[in-house]
């Protein structure tokens, strides 16, 4: 590990002396720039690490010759701090250089759709929707709409949204999947409470894929925008429909007013889908499948369930309960990724030494 660790200090600072030899390519800084960022974490902890290892020698050397016994039990309690404070940021060092998803910097674009349910799953997709762009305004990040199919009694029947952030794929990659919500509608009289579901889609957004895309293979159609109900919520056809022939890919966008703007945004997730779609016949290839990862939206097949009555959430894959719905659906989900991400990397770390 600390062999490692030394290539990648040595590397660093070889790219620091390389930035500031006036390289004038934009490109090339662009790409100096980000393979220092990536290794920084690490450098920085392994140089904090290294300079605790010397206070601990140190004292150590001081322990030997010291004979006043006030001294020595102060020398004692810093070189027990010390010890714990090294064994900390070793711990931070493994996971620091576990294999990193090459997605994790980039923005991600999520696709909510009401499952079962019915009108009860729409409602609860928008519910999710408020719940994601919440977290997105706590961390900073910017929310920009898609596409959106809103529900005939409320929330979204579908809603395709860009978060853009530092890295925040890496925050929200894990929501992919089924939703369940246990409440009792607004609906319902006798106070029932029903089980209803959203699925959630977490992508990366794609900016560049080792797949040729020209538009003479796209087809691009425009339509009128329209609201809950399908009425027209404006005269000029500024909602742009792509369609990529050879994968017969379809993307639409319609919540800018502008046809520039919704082909702009229309053509980013088209990137994102294509390169999904390439990925997903892969991974099928090798007998997996994308059915793995978001289910079919079946009240059964669930990574979360998010109970009402009882303020109650809880994430099946980690077996964490919280009970403080109300502070996640306001944003806080933080609660629950943190955690998430923390197992997912000691059952990696655990992997590893095995």
């Amino acid at each position: 590990m600390f062999e490692r660790l030394e290539v990648m200090r040595k590397t660093y600072y070889a790219l620091q002396e390389k930035l500031a030899s006036g390289i004038s390519d934009v490109k090339e800084i662009t790409k100096l720039m980000k393979e220092l960022k990536s290794l920084e974490d690490a450098v920085v902890a392994y140089e904090n690490y290294l300079s605790l290892k010397e206070q601990l020698k140190d004292l150590e050397e001081l322990l030997e010759l010291e004979t006043e016994t006030s001294v020595l039990e102060m020398a004692k309690a810093e070189e027990k701090s010390l010890e714990s404070d090294i064994e900390s940021l070793e711990e931070s060092l493994r996971i620091l250089l576990l294999p990193k998803d090459l997605d994790d910097d980039k923005n991600v674009i999520i696709e909510i759709k009401g499952a079962a349910g019915g009108d009860e799953g729409n409602i609860f997709a928008g519910d999710l929707f408020k719940m994601y762009s919440k977290y997105a305004e706590n961390m900073g990040w910017k929310v920009t709409l898609v596409n959106t199919t809103p529900g005939s009694s409320g929330g979204f029947a579908g809603i395709e949204f860009i978060i853009s952030g530092e890295n925040a794929f890496s925050y929200l990659k894990h929501e992919s999947g089924v939703h369940r919500v246990q409440r009792v509608p607004e609906t319902e009289s006798q106070g029932r409470i029903h089980t209803s579901t959203a699925v959630v889609l977490a992508l990366p957004e794609q900016e560049e894929i080792e797949y040729d895309i020209k538009w003479e293979d796209i087809r691009f159609d425009t339509y009128n925008s329209s609201g809950a109900g399908g009425q027209s919520v404006n005269t000029t056809y500024s909602a742009v429909r792509l369609t990529h022939i050879p994968t017969n890919v379809v993307v639409t966008s319609q919540e800018e007013r502008s046809q520039h703007a919704n082909k702009d945004r229309a053509y980013k997730l088209l990137v994102t889908r294509i390169y999904d779609k390439i990925q997903q016949e892969q991974l099928e290839k090798e007998g997996e499948s994308r059915k793995a990862l978001i289910g079919r939206g079946n009240r059964s097949e669930k990574i979360r369930t998010y109970n009402y009555p009882q303020n109650r959430v809880t994430d099946h894959r980690i077996g964490l309960t919280i009970n403080r719905l109300d502070a996640i659906m306001e944003g806080r989900i933080d609660l629950i990724i943190e955690p998430l991400i923390n197992e997912i990397q000691k059952e990696a770390l655990e992997g590893q030494s095995k």
